[in-house]
């Protein structure tokens, strides 16, 4: 083959006989423009450009010109791995290297699975894998959980021939012992000709991250030599394993025997501190960074972000998110997860907010951060743009727990039409997903509907968990079914071995006291195997003013005021108790204990979302910019309710005051104000959706259900109990919350 220059290569498809292909003399194939192309091609329109120039040149008929361009759109950022399937089905025989990189690619993709697809069509086509496919394939069986899969591959190791290879051994214990086959990861190992530092700290991760610390101590201390990467497989996998004090411990070993740790050391050290809310050992582990001289990286600080937020302690990890001068989408991730996790649920969303105007887009991370904080504060409009951004950039998401998230945030924000809508419309259903699903239609009152589901879900094979009986249970207690209740109950504990926790307890007993049944309700308390909390006892003392027992709830709140000396609540619900029987001089008692204990009743407080920001207003509320307008509408809804004959049942207001000055306090509740505010600011039939954070009073209720009629609106409200649905004059939960 005759060669006329040293810069370009004189080669057409008319010259070239395959096959087989071979290659020019390396030198000449080397500094071939083309390939220098190839390097600066940024996106998949500049490749196919160099493409055309490699079919052109003939470059594209070269093993080596093939391999270049295989390995450009498997493994480069500007590269693309469809794209490189269609070079490899245009190659007549594809050499190792070719499908060795490709099958990297893949493993490196969002697909890892499709590696091993690659691997069956190299085998089919008759290349032999070498010790360089196996490493990867090994890596792949790990991103997936292909355990099945990685055990055929390291059959065809033995084959081969390549157990020796000391790299597929070390990948090959990786992904037995990342995949929990702990055993046969230990098997591996011992017959290994040769171990190394990474198949110690392979087993070593697999052991700890599984709680078998004494296991991974005993094969840690029997190393020749353990550098910082070891200490950090034992510092990790006890995170991993949920033992975070073991974890902190390893690192204050490490930092006591002089290892120096790197920064991944100290990333783990502080996910142990976020995980277990332990401040004084992040703020240690902070005082050993800055001691190090690494220096605070990106990384360094959004694991110290994450550690103050999830302690708590959310002014510094703002002040540090702040203070970064480029932020990557870890850095808004944690801080806006760290206002959802403390609740703070307005400045997640503000947060989330600003991250969108950024240059930056959210990921899945992101919006399983964001979703939550939609749904308490029922900011469905900015729910429904995630649940678009989802379908657009998310289709093929195999993790369900984002559609799991939109289900609950749909049935949180009042739409329980769209969330059935998102949970049929998925293909494969993961038990949270049920879950939410039947907890979504209780909580909203449709206990008919939760209870078919219910049928439908363990039809489908699916065994009920101790949360899918919350929900079932929520559903008879929104209903008042108490027979069924029981019979749940007891389906629970006989039919499915789930021993009752505070929570199904509690619901029992709110359904006794509800019903008024107080005997069973104690029989049912003095049974339980653990001790009742003050929720359990709160339900009770809630029961007893309903029925209007006041020696059962004095007897109650003595219970409450002992378990949480610090709660207002159950001297407020007594005192409500004392104020319903006229009993005055013990409403000013408790009052007074109240007061003397410098403890504040927590405020009602309601969230409406209008053109997609949420307003919230407390009682008797005058700050808002449009107060004056506001009270106007509040005035007229007055007028209206009066025409319409409703008449303020003043009885509930809980203090001694004259009767005008109670029928001004109902008009000023925070779901009133909040109404009113909805009727001024959305156009004529459309919905009005509030969120309030106590349960709605019995003379607002009421209101409602005119309101309702007299403006022709529906109004969906959530109060910390349940959903109503007031339309027409009627409330979907028929009276019964």
């Amino acid at each position: 083959m005759a060669i006329s220059s040293a810069s370009t290569l004189p080669i057409s498809p008319s010259t070239l006989h395959f096959p087989p292909p071979s290659d020019p003399p390396y030198k000449l194939l080397e500094t071939h423009p083309s390939l220098h192309l190839l390097s600066k091609c940024k996106s998949l329109l500049s490749l196919k450009q160099v493409h055309a120039q490699f079919i052109k040149t003939g470059l594209h008929n070269t093993p080596f010109g093939q391999s270049k361009l295989v390995e450009f759109c498997s493994l480069s950022p500007f590269g693309d791995l469809s794209y490189a399937v269609s070079v490899l089905d245009s190659i007549q025989e594809p050499n190792q290297f070719v499908w060795n990189t490709l099958i990297r690619g893949h493993v490196l993709s969002p697909n890892p699975s499709l590696a091993i697809y690659f691997y069956v069509r190299m085998s089919l086509s008759g290349v032999n894998p070498n010790s360089h496919t196996f490493p990867v394939l090994f890596k792949s069986c790990a991103k997936v959980r292909a355990t099945h899969e990685g055990k055929q591959l390291h059959a065809q190791v033995l084959k081969l021939g390549l157990d020796s290879d000391v790299f597929t051994n070390t990948s090959l214990i990786n992904m037995y012992a990342q995949n929990g086959e702990l055993d046969s990861a230990r098997m591996v190992f011992d017959k290994s000709p040769v171990r190394n530092v990474v198949s110690f700290t392979a087993l070593i991760t697999g052991y700890a991250s599984r709680g078998r610390v004494e296991e991974a101590r005993r094969l840690f201390d029997d190393m020749p030599m353990r550098d910082v990467v070891s200490w950090n497989a034992m510092i990790s996998g006890c995170t991993q394993s949920g033992r975070f004090d073991e974890a902190l411990e390893f690192f204050r070993e490490m930092v006591k025997e002089n290892v120096k740790p790197n920064e991944s050391s100290f990333v783990t050290a502080l996910s142990a501190c976020a995980q277990s809310g332990n401040l004084e050992s992040g703020n240690w582990v902070r005082s050993c960074i800055e001691d190090s001289g690494l220096g605070l990286s990106l990384p360094l600080v959004n694991a110290l972000v994450d550690m103050y937020a999830k302690c708590g302690d959310l002014d510094t990890a703002r002040g540090l998110f702040d203070g970064l001068n480029e932020r990557n989408v870890v850095s808004w991730n944690v801080m806006i997860g760290g206002y959802t996790n403390m609740s703070n649920y307005k400045e997640a969303l503000a947060l989330f907010r600003t991250m969108l105007r950024s240059d930056l887009e959210p990921n899945d991370v992101t919006l399983l951060a964001a979703l939550p904080a939609c749904a308490h504060l029922g900011a469905l409009n900015l729910g429904k743009w995630i649940h678009a951004y989802i379908d657009k950039k998310f289709h093929t998401y195999t993790n369900y727990s984002l559609w799991t998230s939109l289900i609950d945030m749909y049935a949180k924000c009042g739409n329980i039409e769209a969330a059935k809508q998102v949970f049929d419309g998925m293909k494969v259903r993961s038990m949270a997903s049920w879950n939410a699903m039947i907890s979504g239609l209780a909580v909203h009152g449709h206990s008919s509907m939760a209870f078919e589901l219910f049928s439908n879900m363990v039809d489908e094979g699916f065994e009920p968990d101790d949360i899918t009986f919350v929900a079932v249970l929520s559903a008879c207690n929104h209903a008042g079914l108490l027979d069924l209740g029981r019979q749940y109950f007891s389906s629970m504990v006989q039919d499915y071995n789930i021993s009752p926790k505070l929570q199904h307890y509690g619901i029992m007993i709110d359904l006794l006291g509800g019903a008024g049944l107080f005997d069973e309700a104690e029989t049912l308390i003095k049974n339980m195997e653990m001790k009742p909390d003050g929720a359990i006892w709160g339900s009770l003392l809630g029961a007893c003013r309903v029925h209007k027992r006041v020696e059962v709830g004095e007897f109650v709140a003595e219970r409450l005021f002992d378990l949480e000396p610090e709660n207002p609540g159950p001297y407020v619900l007594l005192s409500n108790i004392y104020a319903e029987a006229s009993r005055w001089d013990d409403v000013a008692r408790i009052r007074t204990k109240l007061h003397d204990k410098g403890m504040k009743k927590v405020p009602g407080c309601t969230s409406i979302e209008v053109d997609n920001v949420v307003h919230e207003f407390l009682v008797g509320d005058k700050v808002h910019p449009l107060s004056k307008d506001i009270y106007k509408m509040l005035n007229e809804i007055d007028r209206l309710l009066d025409i319409s004959g409703f008449v303020p049942d003043t009885s509930k207001v809980l203090y001694d005051m004259d009767e005008e000055l109670k029928e001004g306090s109902l008009s000023y509740h925070s779901e009133k104000l909040a109404i009113a505010f909805g009727l001024i600011s959305t156009k004529p039939g459309t919905t009005i959706r509030i969120v309030k954070n106590l349960r709605v009073c019995a003379n607002c209720h009421s209101a409602t259900k005119l309101i309702s009629k007299i403006f022709d609106r529906e109004i969906i409200a959530r109060d910390r109990n349940r959903f109503h649905h007031f339309k027409n004059g009627s409330c979907s939960c028929n009276d019964h919350w």
